[in-house]
Formats: structure tokens, sequence, C-alpha cells
């Protein structure tokens, strides 16, 4: 199955990622079969730049891009990224996990004062 996906290059604490497609089962350092772009976070606003119609012709062929990838390509204003994102519905925003342990306490405490 072949992925679009990130591939990182650059220094340590430098990172600049490569946009490509590859194998899923190669290492995310290893081969890849053409290289669609890339992106640099360290930039303000980030730079990523793509060729629209290569990631098109590849998704069309059967590649399935990334989380990040996806997201990153809808941000670019690429059309049907939609259905390629997977939602983290399973983590907790940072006030989330502490306004549900205040309200448990305030209940016990409640009981054993008015006994």
């Amino acid at each position: 199955m072949l992925k679009i996906r990130l591939q990182r290059t650059g220094r340590e604490n430098i990172p600049f990622y490569r946009v490509v497609v590859t194998e899923h089962t190669n290492s995310v350092k290893g081969k890849f079969l053409v290289n669609l772009g890339f992106y640099n976070p360290l930039i303000k606003p980030w730079q990523f730049k793509v060729d629209e119609n290569k990631v098109s012709e590849w998704i069309k062929k059967g590649a399935k891009p990334s989380n990040t990838v996806a997201r990153l390509l809808k941000a670019a204003g690429v059309k049907d990224m939609d259905k390629f994102i997977i939602e983290m519905k399973d983590r907790k925003k940072k006030g989330e996990a502490e306004a549900k342990e205040v309200p448990a306490e305030k209940k016990e405490e409640a009981p054993k004062e008015g006994k």
C-alpha cells in the first residue's frame, strides 16, 4: 500500500520535511518513489509547497496521505482531504481534566458537613 507521508531531513533541532510517496512498509528515512514537495515548520508562517497535480494523480492510483499530510494539504487548499483526516477524539484539553476533578471533590465534602 502506498503512502504519501513526511520524510524528515535537516540537522538536529532544525527539522525540514520532504513530502514523498513510499511503500508503507519502508522506514521513515528509507527509499521513496517520488518527491512531491517540502514542508518547513520553522519559518513563520510555515512553508509548505507540493505539486498538487502529482498529489491528485497518486491519490487516484491508490496512495493514501498520512493524517498530518492530509491536514497540510487541506490547509494548502487541496480539495477532498477530509476523508483522509482522522479526528483525535481521545485527546483531553488542558482545562478539561481539571474541571472534572473539582466538582467531584465538592460533592464529597458537602455530605460530610451536613452530618
